[in-house]
């Protein structure tokens, strides 16, 4: 949002209205978790289930920080533009997908924070899926482009766009949401989208014709903040007073325990909690907020 924000700012300085290329990754299968998730699901689909469970329960036995010993002692060797800065936490991410049934499992748990259950006072069950559960989607890309569209998309990319640049008075336009280029996408084969493991391959082929290859042929960058870093240093005044296991408790709403533990691994260094961390944050911000009003 804060990015966002500044960039309509700027915009604005020049033209009132702008487009937009929110979509591109959703309809063409853009974004770098649609591999990660399509390889390694064709990869451990292949073990049994109980295998898969045992393996994971195993990789979890072993502590974060036994695990960060080990990686940097050499035992696990990646490519240095591969790098991890926190081994242990993405093995133990990975281990907790590897019991998982279904690939749209999988997906699922890549993309989610928290699961409801172990933080939500009064909630017993996760929430289901919505109606794409079940139905045989002919590639599990397909399912997570589909599944972005109607949810990440729709509920969070627009509706951040929107709010940043209404608030500077700019004028947005979706080009690639016209239903006519949404319909067009769909009806695409996905070889025509995912290639060699780049997505939006027949984005790609019309901008070679306008755009240098150097601007379109480049690592996609993400479009955030350093939360990790702002909440050990500015925000973390802030931050622990809206989490205090105390005010957490007489609220009612969440568990303190499962906040308190990320907060403090997070302010150690041993573990990166920031998303999950400032999922609550917003939350408490806005109960905060509600309470003064």
């Amino acid at each position: 949002q804060i990015p966002t924000s500044l960039v309509a700012q700027l915009a604005r300085q020049h033209v009132t209205v702008a487009l937009s290329g929110d979509g591109g990754d959703e309809l063409f299968g853009g974004y770098s978790r649609y591999f990660l998730a399509s390889r390694l699901w064709s990869k451990i689909s292949r073990l049994p289930v109980s295998i898969r469970a045992l393996a994971a329960r195993a990789i979890s036995a072993v502590p974060v920080g036994a695990w960060n010993r080990i990686y940097h002692a050499g035992a696990i060797v990646l490519p240095a533009e591969q790098r991890w800065s926190l081994p242990g936490d993405k093995i133990h991410k990975g281990a907790a997908v590897l019991a998982k049934r279904e690939g749209e499992d999988l997906y699922r748990d890549l993309i989610t924070h928290w699961q409801p259950q172990s933080l939500m006072h009064g909630i017993d069950e996760p929430a289901k899926f919505g109606p794409l559960r079940g139905r045989n989607m002919s590639n599990l890309i397909d399912y997570m482009m589909l599944e972005d569209a109607r949810h990440y998309m729709a509920d969070d990319i627009l509706v951040k766009v929107d709010r940043a640049a209404m608030a500077c008075s700019l004028e947005t336009r979706v080009p690639l949401l016209d239903h006519r280029v949404f319909e067009f996408a769909w009806r695409l084969p996905l070889h025509y989208k995912v290639r060699g493991g780049t997505g939006k391959h027949l984005l790609r082929q019309v901008l070679y014709r306008h755009v240098p290859r150097s601007l379109i042929d480049r690592p996609k960058m993400g479009f955030g903040v350093p939360i990790d870093s702002w909440l050990r240093g500015p925000l973390k005044e802030w931050a622990a007073e809206l989490i205090d296991p105390v005010r957490l408790r007489n609220e009612g709403y969440f568990d303190p325990e499962p906040i308190a533990r990320k907060w403090n691994e997070h302010q150690s260094g041993a573990r990166n909690w920031q998303y999950h961390l400032w999922d609550i944050l917003m939350f408490q911000a806005w109960l905060e907020s509600g309470e003064r009003s």
